[in-house]
């Protein structure tokens, strides 16, 4: 059996992107996958508009936009 760390640095960033998905949908009683697909597109949606939050994520994983 290995043990894998319980940090890994070197995440890349749409992996911040979808904890935040997941945080905010985590406790959600879907009834079907579509009520659940809605919720998630929501979600990617709402951070759409909400480019500090994909900012934080790409310099959390050390990448930053440039222009």
């Amino acid at each position: 059996m290995l043990q894998l760390p319980t940090y890994a640095p070197n995440l890349p960033p749409q992996e911040g992107i979808w904890s935040l998905v997941k945080r905010d949908t985590g406790n959600l009683a879907a009834a079907d996958v579509s009520q659940m697909t809605r919720a998630v597109k929501h979600r990617l949606k709402m951070l759409q508009y909400r480019p500090e939050v994909i900012d934080g994520c790409l310099a959390r994983a050390g990448l930053a936009l440039s222009g």
